[in-house]
C-alpha cells in the first residue's frame, strides 16, 4: 500500500513510533518504517541493540542518527535480541534504501507476542495513522 510518498507493506505490524515487525515463528524481525526513514532524511549511523539483551515492549533498543536528528528505536515486542543486522554498522544507508528488507535492525525472540500485538497496528490502521500525522 502506498500512502502519500510512503510504502506500507501488508503482513507487518506497526508501532506509533514507526517501527515494524514481521513474525517469523518464535521470533520477529524489527525495523523502522519508510515514513521514519524519510522523516530522518540521510541516515549516517545506527546503534544496534546488544545480542542477548532482554527488552520490554516499547523500551529503547537503539538509535538512528541522520544529518537532521538522532532518533530512538523502540522495540515493538518484548523479548530477547537473538541477532542484529551488522551490515548497518558499515552501511547505515540500507535503512533508507531498503527499510523493509536489507535494512532490518534486529531479530527478537518474542515472549508475549499474542498480548502485545494488541498494541500494534496492521497495514490499514497504520495507513490511517500516517494520514492523521500528515494533517
Amino acid at each position: 500500500m502506498q500512502i502519500n510518498d510512503y510504502e506500507i507493506p501488508e503482513g507487518l505490524y506497526y508501532s506509533k513510533e514507526h517501527e515494524w515487525i514481521q513474525i517469523k515463528g518464535d521470533h520477529v524481525i524489527v525495523g523502522i518504517t519508510d515514513y521514519a526513514q524519510k522523516s530522518l532524511h540521510e541516515i549516517v549511523y545506527v546503534e544496534l541493540p546488544s545480542v542477548g539483551s532482554e527488552l520490554e515492549q516499547m523500551e529503547i533498543m537503539g538509535t538512528v542518527e541522520s544529518v537532521k536528528a538522532v532518533s530512538e528505536i523502540f522495540t515493538p515486542i518484548s523479548g530477547k535480541v537473538v541477532e542484529t543486522n551488522e551490515k548497518l554498522v558499515e552501511n547505515p544507508e540500507l535503512l533508507s534504501k531498503h527499510p523493509y528488507t536489507d535494512g532490518w535492525i534486529a531479530k527478537v525472540q518474542h515472549t508475549n507476542l499474542k498480548k502485545e500485538l494488541e498494541n500494534l497496528m496492521n497495514m490499514q490502521e497504520y495507513a490511517k495513522y500516517i494520514r492523521k500525522v500528515e494533517e
